[in-house]
């Protein structure tokens, strides 16, 4: 009875789940934050970011919503990206260049970026964030 028990359990375990549905109403996400080049500039190295949000929801955003990525690094508010309205499904890449010295370490520093709705709905708030560190 108990290995039975145990058996069903472990089958239940490893038995792949149906994924997760798409939440009812916009869902804008960031999705990706990489850093696909830098350039040097004398004493500076400048970091071309590239990011991505996507809105996940199961329905588009009205024309007039006003949304933004805000870009911190150390707690500290750097600046903002602008987000258009999206519909289920769309994406929409931003940019940002940080300039930094090129005697700084490899992997020294982090950026973190956050969803900021002044207007608007967002189901999962949750999935606002990014992190990258270069």
């Amino acid at each position: 009875m108990i290995r039975t028990l145990i058996l069903g359990l472990f089958i239940l375990a490893v038995s792949p789940q149906p994924a997760v549905a798409a939440c009812a109403g916009p869902n804008p996400a960031i999705t990706s934050v990489h850093v696909p080049y830098h350039n040097t500039k004398g004493q500076l190295n400048i970091y071309h970011i590239v990011g991505t949000v996507t809105n996940e929801g199961s329905s588009g955003q009205p024309s007039n919503v006003l949304q933004f990525v805000d870009i911190y690094q150390y707690g500290q508010k750097l600046d903002s990206r602008g987000i258009p309205p999206l519909a289920a499904g769309a994406s929409y890449n931003f940019s940002y260049n940080w300039a930094r010295s090129v005697e700084a370490a490899a992997g020294s520093s982090m950026m973190n970026f956050r969803m900021d709705m002044r207007s608007g709905i967002n189901c999962n708030p949750a999935n606002g964030t990014y992190s990258v560190m270069f």
